[in-house]
């Protein structure tokens, strides 16, 4: 068995602005599985939450260690394999998972999705993101998105730095862009907002009355996520009397453990395979979730086609896909995840059914 990894860059067509700071380039791993004529591809990036961070160098470092023993390992034998990954960070984790589910897919000749008896055929509109800006700047954003695809579903990000006064202006100038649009286009248009955990707690309660007048449909992570997870829920149960919103978690949402200790409290959660540690835990909390009716969105970070194409193997189970980033990139190094309008599809093509653009 041969395992590989590299670095490549992603840069961003538009740099994107959060509560915590702006993104333009970042760098990104790609592992590969050669095993049998048959090849699998994982990736994985650096993250940081504001209260979880990972770096990049400390990731390569984790699975550069790790390889030699995934070497004598058997990929059929995922048993095997199962306790060398439980010590690695989330972000590692995820890039052999997702090789291993990539290369499996690919040998078994079938879709990821298919392996999970879910139905594939369906599209779901992803939401595109407005970053951080101006509101001049943030309108133009927005209107560069609708000269690219007819994009319906919008997520804002506020906690602006410059205080509420300023969110308050961005979302009323979003407010009634997608409002104009709606009309003229005869097609409902709708409002999400992701504050990133950069509001207080009466910050968060004093938008309410400003989010329901903008129609907004859902509240992701409002209040920052924090390390004790007693202390992270007391933020979403005070919040939740005073929110009318579907409210979702993110940062404070990693495994199904916090999906387990955030749901009494929430109506959805955001899986992001760099936090879940890939599909494995993605898939058993997407199932966990259906249980307990909580809704799903499915995320990404600065994410290339082939981790937002993992992360779509499981839209049949999704509410809220946000699954945008690759449509902002001018030098994504893969293909193979299907738009029609502002509709995603799972890929039909084996495992992953992404495929790097030097083989395409």
């Amino acid at each position: 068995m041969g395992w590989s990894l590299r670095r490549f860059p992603l840069t961003k067509a538009v740099p994107l602005a959060i509560s915590r700071g702006t993104t333009s380039v970042v760098e990104r791993l790609e592992l590969r599985l050669n095993h049998g004529g048959t090849v699998g591809f994982g990736e994985t990036g650096g993250l940081d939450t504001g209260h979880r961070a990972y770096a990049l160098e400390a990731i390569e470092a984790e699975l550069q260690a790790l390889l030699p023993t995934l070497e004598s390992l058997n990929p059929e034998d995922r048993h095997s394999i199962e306790p060398w990954l439980a010590p690695l960070s989330p972000p590692a984790r995820c890039a052999v998972d997702l090789a291993l589910w990539d290369w499996w897919g690919r040998q078994l000749g079938q879709p990821i999705w298919k392996l999970f008896a879910l139905d594939g055929t369906r599209g779901v509109a992803t939401s595109v993101t407005l970053g951080l800006a101006s509101v001049e700047k943030v309108l133009e954003r927005l209107q560069r998105w609708w000269r690219q695809m007819p994009a319906t579903r919008i997520k804002l990000k506020l906690g602006s730095p410059e205080g509420l006064e300023h969110d308050r202006a961005l979302l009323q100038a979003v407010a009634i862009a997608l409002d104009e649009r709606s009309q003229r286009m005869a097609v409902a248009h709708e409002l999400q907002v992701d504050a990133n955990g950069g509001w207080t707690l009466e910050q968060a309660k004093a938008m309410q009355v400003d989010l329901e007048q903008a129609g907004v449909v859902l509240l992701e992570q409002p209040l920052p996520a924090r390390l004790d997870p007693e202390e992270d829920l007391q933020g979403f149960a005070a919040l939740r009397p005073f929110c009318n919103l579907p409210l979702v978690a993110d940062e404070s949402c990693w495994d199904l453990k916090d999906l387990l200790r955030l749901a009494p409290h929430v109506d959805g959660v955001n899986l992001k395979l760099l936090k879940t540690g890939g599909l494995t835990e993605a898939w058993l909390m997407a199932q966990v979730a259906e249980r307990l009716d909580l809704d799903l969105m499915v995320g990404c970070y600065s994410d290339s086609t082939l981790l937002n194409a993992a992360a779509a193997q499981l839209l049949p189970c999704i509410r809220w896909p946000d699954l945008d980033s690759h449509l902002n990139l001018v030098d994504d190094p893969y293909s193979g995840l299907p738009l029609k309008g502002d509709q995603l599809l799972p890929p039909h093509g084996c495992g992953l059914g992404v495929a790097p653009l030097e083989a395409s």
